[in-house]
């Protein structure tokens, strides 16, 4: 076979396994945001506290932590693949039962996703990025992109299956998904990596960097997953609170937040060809601070729809961002320090929305729990004042 040949084959398995992965993410953005427009239910079902329901949260998203710790292990000692397959597994049998009557059902529903979630996100967010090379912060952009667009179509499937009593439907239908994911990574051709032998230049790069700007890049992966799990989370509970719509209404309340996040991914391609990376983060976290500030002064859920998407169209370039930044700034080492970042990430995820929850139980005020979030996004703007040389190279 001649050359040529093998790179147009090796370049179809390529594109194959983005198609893959790209699908698998629009399934995980579903899955981890799917408690969010069924809180108000189960809050009902259980008859449950705010303290009591951000603890659906932790258990899911310490799920997450187990998992990506557990994706360090398998990826390193069965490779890629194997973590995809268990991943897609665990989040089928997770949407399988997480609609279950019995909450200990429930919660072992929520520690599957959890773990399932954890299992697929590392692997193919690094895969993507090694995939995209030069252009591995658009190309992350694009794929969580996708996660966006599962997101978003996540809270009016939910309103629209509840509607019509089709909620246990919808969640397998959602399940049976995952296991055909998990069947197709079987049958897929994973890239060598391309950091086993590093460029010289880029291994000096990676031995320069201090442990400070570890330290804050782990902090700035905690607490942007944070506010994004905390503000996803939390939408629909804290807008059926308010006056000036109906109830049901505020279901679809996640749905303005990843909605705006899915349309500045969209645009994320074009804005890093035109905007540094650094300085563009920076503008997206005052966009995500001013939409939180206007969502916790709202009155009436118009405003409060408004000013949620506003939230999540500043969050939608700055994850990708820091993933990109992970693969370049750290070479060989971004796989171990993969797990370190993404671990980060579930920690935040699992704490700030119980943090939140508790806040809001103690002072009688889900607004003024949501004030976590806030604080924690005017906080990553220092950090990445410590990390700016480091941005800028």
């Amino acid at each position: 076979m001649s050359t040529e040949a093998i790179a147009i084959k090796a370049a179809a398995h390529q594109r194959y396994l983005l198609v893959l992965l790209f699908a698998g993410f629009v399934l995980t953005g579903i899955e981890i945001t799917v408690v969010g427009p069924i809180l108000p239910l189960f809050i009902a079902r259980w008859s449950l506290n705010d303290s009591e329901a951000g603890v659906l949260s932790t258990v899911q998203f310490s799920g997450s932590l187990a998992g990506v710790w557990l994706s360090s292990i398998v990826t390193h000692y069965f490779g890629t693949r194997t973590s995809l397959v268990l991943g897609y597994l665990l989040i089928a049998a997770g949407l399988a039962t997480v609609n279950a009557p019995s909450m200990f059902v429930a919660f072992i529903a929520l520690a599957a996703l959890g773990i399932g979630y954890g299992l697929v996100v590392p692997p193919t967010n690094l895969t993507v990025a090694e995939i995209g090379g030069l252009r591995s912060a658009s190309l992350v952009s694009l794929v969580n992109l996708a996660w966006g667009a599962g997101a978003m179509s996540c809270s009016p499937l939910v309103l629209v299956a509840l509607k019509n009593g089709l909620l246990s439907q919808l969640l397998f239908f959602f399940a049976g998904f995952g296991g055909l994911l998990a069947v197709s990574f079987l049958f897929s051709r994973f890239p060598e990596g391309k950091h086993a032998t590093p460029h010289p230049t880029m291994a000096a790069v990676a031995a320069r960097i201090g442990l400070l700007t570890t330290i804050a890049l782990a902090a700035l992966f905690f607490l942007y997953v944070g506010v994004e799990s905390s503000l996803g989370f939390w939408a629909a509970a804290y807008t059926k609170r308010l006056s000036g719509g109906e109830v049901g209404i505020s279901t679809l309340a996640p749905m303005f937040f990843y909605g705006a996040l899915l349309a500045g991914r969209a645009l994320a391609p074009f804005l890093l060809g035109r905007v540094r990376e650094y300085r563009l983060v920076m503008i997206a976290l005052f966009v995500v601070i001013t939409g939180n500030t206007l969502y916790l002064l709202a009155g009436q859920q118009k405003t409060a729809f408004v000013s949620v998407a506003l939230a999540g169209l500043g969050c939608a370039t700055i994850f990708p961002i820091f993933v990109a930044w992970l693969s370049r700034w750290y070479g060989a080492r971004a796989i171990r320090l993969g797990g370190l970042m993404f671990s980060m990430s579930s920690v935040g995820s699992s704490t700030v929305p119980w943090i939140v929850g508790q806040v809001s139980t103690h002072a009688a005020s889900l607004r003024i729990g949501l004030l976590v979030p806030l604080v924690s996004a005017v906080v990553m703007v220092f950090l990445l004042l410590l990390v700016r040389r480091q941005a800028a190279a």
